[in-house]
């Protein structure tokens, strides 16, 4: 390298020290002034989220849209002081813009399954097939007892005490069954008898035990109905209905009870066997 060439680079080095040191201030300050509002706006977002939970408890609001009001304006809120941030950093808004609509575009096409759930839970919380509390079962095949419904999945707690996350897609497009909603539940469980048995004597004494059970309701009309004449016994059907809370309480004395009611009567309550005929030939 000859002196020319050299001086050339030296050139260069100083403007870009000289730059440098003139831009450091700027970007010393840019820095510092977009970390103290990254810091005072996150502060800001909590106390308005606070703010917001109050108001709406003070409205006796639903849980189900509590929560998911809360979650999606925590998400805009946040989604806002980022690009507060981003812009006191020295991104251009409009280059900032189109970079978020070419970035949402391909993201959309990316996760339309996200979009499907966050679509499932603005038509869960409408419609309210269920609430926060509430026993379901659906046609996904998942059940429990809802713990919260948030933006994109609700939780479900199985009388196994596991939590299952379900996608609201999934759930908004499914048959659910709510256990819950109604207060009451009735039970249906069948009770086989021989065949040789009084059906009218023994449907009598089902019926005795049923009234007898603390938990079960006079209205509507408990029923014992033979249903079915089955391989090895007549089936009748037990009908109780229950509060939610005492329900399996009640179905469990019931089974109970009805077997040592028919078993004290002498009526069998056969199991299922066959007869087999060996004939010599």
């Amino acid at each position: 390298m000859n002196n020319l060439e050299f001086n050339e680079v030296q050139q260069h080095w100083d403007k870009f020290l000289s730059s440098a040191i003139a831009w450091a201030p700027r970007i010393i300050t840019a820095v510092i002034s977009a970390l103290l509002i990254y810091l005072i706006g996150s502060w800001i977002i909590r106390l308005v989220k606070r703010m917001i939970d109050k108001a709406f408890e003070r409205r006796q609001m639903d849980v189900s849209l509590q929560r998911f009001l809360s979650n999606l304006i925590s998400w805009v809120l946040n989604i806002l002081l980022f690009i507060v941030v981003v812009t006191q950093l020295g991104v251009q808004t409009s280059a900032f813009v189109a970079i978020i609509g070419a970035a949402g575009l391909a993201i959309g096409l990316a996760l339309q399954g996200s979009l499907s759930n966050f679509a499932g839970g603005i038509l869960i919380l409408l419609l309210k097939p269920f609430r926060v509390g509430d026993y379901i079962s659906s046609s996904a095949d998942v059940s429990g007892t809802v713990n919260e419904i948030d933006i994109f999945n609700t939780k479900l707690t199985t009388p196994q005490n596991q939590q299952v996350v379900v996608p609201n897609g999934v759930l908004s497009n499914s048959s659910i069954t709510n256990y819950t909603e109604l207060g009451t539940r009735r039970t249906w469980f069948d009770i086989g008898v021989a065949y040789n048995a009084d059906l009218r004597k023994a449907k009598m004494i089902l019926m005795d035990v049923i009234q007898n059970n603390e938990f079960a309701f006079k209205e509507p009309k408990p029923q014992v109905v033979v249903t079915e004449l089955g391989d090895s016994a007549i089936n009748l059907s037990i009908r109780v209905t229950a509060s939610n809370e005492n329900f399996w309480t009640m179905q469990e004395q019931l089974i109970i009870d009805c077997k040592e009611a028919l078993d004290g009567a002498g009526i069998e309550i056969p199991f299922p066997q066959r007869d087999i005929h060996i004939r010599n030939t």
